[in-house]
């Protein structure tokens, strides 16, 4: 663990994620309330004439394809750093959102509920 500012230890990594409300052989001991991560990407000029062209043929338009799936994925672990900040073992509920809040940019942000779990009968 990496010392942070005011020496205490970082928090332990929540590796737990599920879109379900509950996690199969664990119950919810406690319930620490909503987490949320989000990102703003915007289009590189480049890329848009890119898309475009590959607009006028057809098919997956790759370079936003591959845009929103950082978005995602840094919109995914600034949640789970969330989650880890309150102790959660497990972020449950978890859902993704995306908006366009400009013209050439999107937010995307994934939320959901952390939670702290107990094995089930224990």
């Amino acid at each position: 663990m990496t010392a942070r500012p005011d020496d205490r230890p970082s928090p332990a990594p929540v590796t737990l994620a599920a879109t379900t409300e509950t996690v199969a052989g664990h119950e919810i001991a406690e319930t620490l309330g909503m987490v949320r991560g989000s990102t703003v990407r915007a289009k590189h000029i480049g890329s848009d004439i890119v898309a475009g062209l590959r607009n006028l043929v057809g098919g997956e338009v790759r370079e936003y394809a591959q845009l929103l799936a950082g978005a995602r994925e840094q919109a995914f672990d600034r949640m789970m750093a969330q989650a880890a900040e309150l102790g959660a073992d497990a972020v449950v509920s978890v859902r993704f959102e995306t908006s366009q809040i400009a013209q050439n940019a999107s937010e995307v942000l994934a939320y959901g509920t952390a939670v702290r779990l107990r094995p089930r009968g224990a």
